[in-house]
């Protein structure tokens, strides 16, 4: 089955399932709020854990210092998170909406450029890959969103993989672009009736990889394989709780059954079993 057929099947699963199920679904949304935040703030370098994360978010004192950014920028991601979740469906993604969430983003942060693109001479540079001139930014993300409109219908993952790479490639903010662009994958997701991704710090030297393969050969292959993954895990996720699966570690799974649990952490990993990550534990419904 290939991925895109594999989606589709997923996708029919979890619509037929979710009649009547809102508040469950609405739970399970809440508690990824702080997995979210936890592995978009991780892959630009943030410090805090998961558990730092979700204490912050509840208001719980930590055991350590932490600075006021990332501070903030726990915050305020978790209210992107939460708006885009309720939101979307009813919003258009567009360059008021992408300044809209930036603003929320770096507010209390760098005000001096939150809700705002590059100007004048904001050049940036991420690692070998110089920005286009801020001059271009508007007209290039305004092409960007035509051509991702344009291709609806099309391969799901291909899409917004397509959509996340030029993003990232026009880097239109001086700052919080890595996480703007990966709320505007999940605000395009849920907008078009798909569920959200959550791509992981742990997969983020292949993330870095899929940047470096569009930059060197315009090629998306990395890119799509990731959200592909991504978009199996998430319905794999909600499917096992839908249907009132018991749900056990990957491990206890091993176990029970007497198979290799290194066999099947590979499949997790490929995404052939309907295996799922939660909190960095392999899953599974049984």
């Amino acid at each position: 089955m290939t991925d895109l057929k594999k989606i589709e099947e997923l996708r029919g699963q979890y619509h037929q399932l979710a009649v009547g199920k809102e508040s469950l679904l609405q739970m399970l949304a809440e508690a990824e709020v702080s997995e979210q935040v936890y592995n978009s703030n991780a892959i630009e370098n943030s410090t805090l854990s998961l558990d730092e994360t979700e204490k912050i978010l509840l208001q719980i004192d930590l055991d350590r210092f932490i600075n006021q950014r990332e501070m903030f920028e726990a915050k305020n991601l978790a209210l992107v998170v939460e708006y885009i979740n309720k939101s979307a469906p009813q919003k258009e993604l567009n360059l008021e909406m992408t300044l809209f969430l930036h603003k929320m983003l770096i507010s209390n942060i760098r005000d001096g450029i939150a809700g705002r693109f590059r100007q004048g001479n904001e050049y940036v540079r991420v690692g070998n890959h110089i920005a286009p001139a801020p001059q271009d930014v508007v007209r290039l993300l305004q092409e960007m969103l035509a051509k991702y409109h344009g291709s609806y219908g099309q391969d799901i993952a291909l899409r917004i993989a397509r959509l996340h790479l030029d993003f990232e490639n026009i880097h239109p903010f001086v700052d919080g672009n890595g996480r703007i662009g990966r709320v505007i994958n999940n605000f395009m997701l849920i907008k078009e009736g798909f569920v959200p991704i959550n791509i992981k710090f742990i997969d983020r030297a292949q993330y870095y990889d899929a940047f470096k393969e569009f930059d060197l050969k315009q090629e998306t292959k990395i890119m799509k394989d990731i959200v592909g993954k991504a978009l199996t895990n998430s319905y794999y996720k909600r499917l096992a709780y839908l249907r009132g699966e018991k749900i056990i570690t990957l491990a206890q799974h091993a176990k029970d059954n007497k198979i290799s649990h290194s066999n099947l952490l590979n499949k997790a990993k490929r995404q052939t079993i309907s295996a799922f990550l939660e909190r960095g534990m392999w899953k599974i419904g049984v």
